[in-house]
């Protein structure tokens, strides 16, 4: 399913128009990306939680060349699945 789709779906199950459920889900979005680059988590209870973290630099090989090469530490969003996720997917 794609962004698109999924606003589809909330227009929809809403009775919103397709324009005001993606700029619903553009605005959730907004507010998800703006949590996780203040470095800060967003819980949603029984779905998931998504939260930033540090990777460690390390060292990795160029596929087309086979050289070694210095990947520096970033840090990176997360998300970890709930137990409703979870156990719906089964």
């Amino acid at each position: 399913m794609q962004k698109s789709e999924l606003a589809e779906a909330i227009a929809k199950k809403t009775g919103l128009s397709k324009r005001q459920a993606e700029e619903s889900l553009n605005v959730v979005i907004g507010e998800i990306e703006k949590t996780l680059s203040k470095g800060g988590e967003v819980v949603l209870t029984g779905f998931g939680k998504f939260h930033v973290v540090n990777r460690k630099a390390r060292e990795g090989i160029n596929p087309k060349t086979g050289e070694k090469i210095k990947i520096p530490a970033q840090k990176v969003p997360k998300f970890k699945a709930g137990k409703a996720l979870k156990d719906s997917v089964k």
